[in-house]
């Protein structure tokens, strides 16, 4: 089974910030896929999963343990349904990228992402797949969590809706072939290295 995991901050405050694009990529899955969203096993209760079953399993996962948490959901859903490194993708915003930019890799570092570093840290790996969706830096004089925490602006919702269209493309494509065929159609200079 692939496990997409999208992260985010819970909360109406947080619903439609550059932070939750990963949340925004996983709902769109699920509306594509029919995938109704509901609680996490007993074990991990801060998480909502989404599963579709048949050939190729897929579930969604949105952690509700806020960014800096992430890895206890992600962790907790791999232990608890067998699911291997290599099946995981995390999806997240990445504000190094022009907005609006895609880059996937297969493995590599946080990268200063808070999300990843809770993930690496509780899996014990950096062995697993991420596409990172670009929101840009904005104002380099802008606190960066300032930035991120902001809600996209009103000239900003078209593009915003073609980048998650796009992910959701290329993260439906990891599930049916992988995180080498996401990298070679969706980085922007592909073929790519696969660390980042």
């Amino acid at each position: 089974m692939k496990l997409i995991v999208g992260l985010g901050n819970p909360g109406r405050e947080y619903r439609d910030t550059r932070h939750n694009v990963g949340f925004m990529v996983v709902e769109e899955i699920a509306r594509r896929q029919g995938i109704e969203w509901a609680s996490g096993p007993s074990q991990i209760p801060e998480t909502l999963v989404g599963k579709r079953f048949g050939a190729e399993p897929l579930m969604v996962a949105k952690p509700l343990t806020y960014m800096n948490n992430s890895g206890e959901s992600v962790a907790g859903l791999a232990r608890y349904f067998n699911i291997n490194h290599e099946e995981l993708l995390v999806v997240v915003d990445e504000a190094a990228l022009p907005f609006g930019k895609l880059r996937a890799r297969a493995r590599g570092s946080a990268g200063g992402h808070n999300g990843l570093k809770s993930i690496i840290e509780r899996l014990g790996t950096t062995e697993f797949s991420r596409l990172r969706l670009g929101v840009g830096r904005g104002d380099g004089r802008r606190d960066l969590a300032d930035h991120v925490l902001a809600r996209f602006e009103r000239g900003e919702q078209a593009d915003l809706e073609a980048l998650i269209t796009r992910a959701a493309d290329a993260a439906e494509m990891f599930a049916a072939e992988g995180i080498s065929n996401v990298m070679n159609a969706y980085n922007p200079d592909a073929p790519a290295s696969d660390v980042d």
